[in-house]
């Protein structure tokens, strides 16, 4: 597994504007309905990834205007909950998630939720480079931190590892630290377990 340093990887220079995959009406990727867009890229190239054709820049096919305003119209049935972002890595992908993440909030202003998953953990992303902390600053929650295979186990909601936490952003932004995510919903753990980011595998 690769670690990056603070800015050592720009997604504004890595990113191909390419997408992985893109499943509307979804119930595995976070609470509710959702649509999920999986972006390509990622140089984490954690062991197990459950997505590993997604780690190269060049899988998939380009993002589009035509993809975004399909993610638009299908977000805005009103059964679907809002919109989740995953990989490949997506805070390598902020030329296309960014300006789809401001359309999302301009469009239905807090109506939707904005998941996003990342193999960088969240004090990771709040000292790197101005874009991730732009996109991060749309999103209501973060599931964050790389896959890790020895602590993976399969009644762990919404994430892959024990060390991956979810995280309320709001929450988070008012307290100026990670603060946990819980769920009120019916597909809630019956707790979150909060772990302080665990170190790659050595």
């Amino acid at each position: 597994m690769t670690q990056p340093g603070s800015g050592e990887w720009d997604g504004l220079v890595l990113s191909s504007r390419r997408v992985a995959d893109y499943k509307p009406y979804t119930f595995v990727d976070g609470e509710g309905v959702r649509c999920s867009l999986y972006v390509a890229g990622c140089p984490f190239t954690c062991p197990g990834c459950y997505n590993e054709a997604a780690q190269s820049f060049r899988y998939g096919t380009p993002y589009s205007q035509e993809l975004e305003d399909r993610i638009l119209t299908d977000l805005a049935k009103p059964y679907v909950a809002g919109l989740s972002l995953l990989g490949g890595e997506p805070m390598l992908a902020t030329p296309i998630l960014l300006p789809l993440a401001q359309r999302v909030s301009a469009e239905f202003a807090g109506e939707k939720t904005i998941w996003i998953w990342s193999g960088y953990t969240y004090e990771q992303i709040m000292a790197d480079t101005e874009d991730k902390i732009a996109l991060l600053d749309l999103c209501d929650v973060l599931v964050d931190g790389p896959f890790i295979q020895r602590l993976y186990h399969h009644d762990l909601a919404f994430r892959g590892s024990a060390n991956q936490r979810i995280i309320d952003l709001a929450a988070s932004r008012a307290r100026g630290t990670a603060v946990p995510w819980h769920s009120s919903g019916p597909d809630r753990e019956d707790s979150v377990p909060f772990l302080a980011p665990a170190p790659p595998p050595s």
